[in-house]
């Protein structure tokens, strides 16, 4: 329009687009640019910072930390600046522990599993302890693969065994009470009920696998929601508080306390660090990190490649609905993944 404005400033514009959608905003962005407007683009997606911007201004707990040329700050060096600690990445977070997960009792054994027209007969296997990763491109079809082993997406063929017993898993019920637990990758939608306090989130599930008839008291309520606060430091004004007024973050631990409350075996989670801020991130890693201690096994499905290869034991790849490979997860590389989802495009 014939607005003459000379400095925009776009708080988080990315967060809910698609990739197609991002990059036609930073096609605008850089033209804007290129007339002479300056623009304060706040967003928590590293990537994003390092493709559109020349200089990075750092804040942490609302004070300015320091303000940087692009060009001379590697990603490391500002994650170190944005968490007040270095760390050289994600390696530093995962327990180094070199165990062979062979010997470990198989909690989750997919055998030729599919769901017609979306995913293609797979084979999967989780052990005790374990963090298996799930990646590939946006649309490889992560998210239906876990909702398949879900039951919230039916299983057309194939067997699926849990704890070594063969089962049919029709609804996400069957899957609670054979000890699943799945973390949705869209927090809005399927996750939180953004209307209820942060203890009526955080007992869903547990009252859901109970069953309507037993519900739980009021005193066992709070006790719940406060013990979950204080272990998961979640940041709200009080349990009463409604989820939605809490940052997204908080809203996703939230979440992490509801499952772990049902004391799941195998906890899915669906990309459980997007749209949250480095810190929180961390947080959510030591969590995660916690529960395999404690012999509980998870699936992290992620489109971060650095998550996926600092936090994963085994990594399977996946490319047009079906899994087209499978890494140790300490050789993985970005590389490697990458090679694999190449190798197995149309055309390959």
């Amino acid at each position: 329009g014939d607005m003459k404005c000379r400095v925009l400033i776009w708080e988080e514009p990315t967060s809910s687009l698609d990739d197609d959608e991002v990059q036609k905003l930073f096609v605008l962005m850089r033209k804007l640019r290129a007339e002479g407007v300056g623009i304060i683009f706040v967003t928590h997606f590293l990537e994003q910072v390092y493709e559109v911007c020349d200089r990075i201004t750092v804040l942490r707990n609302g004070e300015l930390v320091g303000e940087y040329e692009v060009e001379s700050l590697p990603r490391v060096k500002l994650v170190s600046k944005m968490m007040g600690k270095d760390f050289d990445d994600l390696a530093a977070v995962k327990t180094e522990q070199a165990k062979d997960f062979s010997k470990e009792p198989l909690f989750i054994d997919a055998k030729g599993l599919s769901h017609k027209g979306k995913i293609k007969p797979f084979d999967l296997q989780i052990h005790k302890g374990e963090v298996v990763g799930l990646t590939g491109l946006l649309g490889s079809g992560r998210s239906e693969l876990a909702r398949v082993i879900y039951g919230a997406d039916k299983n057309q063929t194939g067997e699926l065994k849990v704890a070594g017993k063969e089962v049919k898993i029709n609804a996400p019920i069957d899957a609670m009470n054979l000890g699943m637990g799945l973390l949705p990758d869209d927090r809005k939608a399927e996750g939180i009920i953004g209307d209820l306090s942060v203890r009526e989130n955080i007992i869903l599930a547990l009252q859901a696998k109970r069953g309507i008839f037993k519900l739980l008291p009021m005193s066992k309520q709070i006790e719940i929601a406060d013990k979950y606060i204080e272990l998961l430091q979640i940041k709200t004004a009080n349990r009463e508080t409604l989820i939605k007024q809490l940052s997204g973050g908080n809203q996703q631990k939230v979440l992490l306390a509801k499952w772990m409350l049902t004391d799941p075996d195998v906890l899915i989670l669906d990309e459980p660090t997007r749209g949250i801020d480095v810190g929180a991130k961390y947080e959510i890693y030591c969590i995660i990190n916690d529960l395999v201690a404690a012999g509980k096994s998870v699936i992290i499905i992620s489109s971060e490649l650095p998550e996926v290869l600092g936090m994963s034991d085994r990594i399977y790849v996946m490319n047009e609905g079906k899994i087209v490979g499978e890494v140790d997860g300490k050789e993985a590389t970005q590389e490697i993944i990458m090679s694999y989802i190449m190798k197995s495009g149309k055309g390959a």
